[in-house]
């Protein structure tokens, strides 16, 4: 048989069974659907981590204190200037994390409040829109000064963001003086936002605001990408000299964060794409039960086809391409929901991003769907005798 038959065949069968494919197409549909979405999800996901991290410098390091210890031999400010004296390391800085009510007028809002050296602005590169950035002498002079988050400043004066330097608010019921609002920067790689916190030197907020146990954390940044892995060597080091304890504190680059938050995106997404190879599976024995039914009804007619001459490989080929282009029918409406569909998902809030990857992956699923479970029924259709198909009553 020449394809052009097969295929006019094919097209025969599925136009006199309309609602007998699509109801068998459904489970393809949904499955290459899905798999569209999750792969969508999954670049979302990627490009939110990209998102977060992109304001952190590769060169950056994190070192913060171990939770399992507790030995009286830590970090401690005054460690700063031996730390930039390392010869791979640029700078250093330190924060000190605490939370509190911030109030102006007749706004209160409860913030994460950060105490900071002045040497964390080109580290974490903060960008200050209007004012100053604070200064570590405001700390040695006990001056209390603030810089705010874009959004918190925007909260606290009503949207004249330029107004509030010089302006004094309430932080824990002492008096503190605006000399500058950053601009917006969305997520600093953290896991919280510097837009709705507020930034004060370090000693102030270790007198003032944090508890007693409060721990501090230490920035470092090494003098350029090549030499990160060097600067932690550096580190680690010199805090083993300090401490004599091994693990001490966690060292951390921001470029191993980013793998290992891309890594976990990664991770998810396959989990999804495996429960979406689940549906198309379901989908896929669909395909193979309506074949199966259509090999027994179209018992005499294969007959026919082999007694005038049809090989068994034609009558395999008709059955695995009518089971392809079912599943591809099934693959290409999905795709074309998930144009529909992934606009609905964006507006409620969950991050998906439309990619080729994904229209390809789930074609290709698809597809894979209905040679699988299409080979089953096409041979056992090219193994039936002539005689005993043309004898059949269906």
């Amino acid at each position: 048989m020449r394809t052009i038959e097969i295929l006019r065949s094919i097209f025969l069968n599925i136009a006199s069974n309309k609602i007998r494919v699509f109801l068998t197409t459904l489970g393809v549909i949904i499955g290459t659907l899905t798999i569209i979405i999750v792969v969508g999800i999954g670049k979302g996901g990627e490009q939110a981590v990209q998102e977060q991290f992109k304001k952190l410098s590769a060169q950056t390091i994190n070192i913060m204190k171990s939770r399992d210890y507790n030995q009286s031999k830590q970090l401690k400010l005054e460690d700063l200037a031996s730390l930039e004296e390392l010869s791979h390391v640029e700078s250093a800085g330190a924060v000190i994390r605490a939370s509190g009510d911030i109030s102006y007028g007749s706004v209160t809002e409860s913030v994460s409040i950060q105490g900071q050296t002045a040497s964390l602005q080109d580290i974490n590169n903060l960008n200050v829109l209007y004012g100053d950035f604070i200064l570590d002498e405001d700390g040695a002079k006990r001056k209390r000064v603030i810089v705010l988050g874009y959004s918190l400043a925007e909260l606290l004066f009503e949207e004249e963001v330029s107004e509030g330097i010089g302006q004094k608010v309430s932080v824990k019921g002492r008096k503190y003086e605006v000399v500058g609002v950053l601009s917006q920067e969305g997520d600093s790689g953290t896991g919280q936002s510097i837009d709705d916190s507020a930034i004060v030197p370090i000693k102030i907020a270790e007198s003032y605001l944090a508890g007693r146990g409060t721990m501090l954390s230490f920035v470092a940044k090494a003098i350029n990408i090549d030499s990160v892995q060097a600067a932690i060597s550096e580190i680690e080091q010199y805090i083993l000299e300090i401490t004599e304890t091994e693990g001490a504190y966690n060292i951390m680059d921001a470029g191993s964060r980013l793998t290992t938050a891309l890594e976990s995106a990664n991770m998810m997404s396959n989990l999804l794409i495996g429960v979406a190879a689940v549906v198309l599976v379901v989908g896929g024995i669909g395909i193979m039960n309506v074949l199966l039914v259509s090999v027994r009804e179209r018992t005499r007619e294969i007959g026919i086809l082999k007694s005038i001459g049809s090989k068994r490989q034609d009558i395999i080929k008709e059955f695995l391409l009518e089971a392809v282009i079912i599943s591809l029918l099934g693959g290409f409406i999905g795709v074309v929901l998930s144009f529909i569909t992934i606009p609905i998902v964006l507006y409620l809030g969950l991050l998906v991003v439309q990619s080729i990857e994904g229209i390809v992956l789930g074609l290709l699923f698809s597809v894979a769907t209905g040679v699988f479970f299409g080979v089953y029924p096409a041979i056992k259709a090219s193994k039936l005798k002539p005689i005993d198909a043309l004898n059949y009553e269906g």
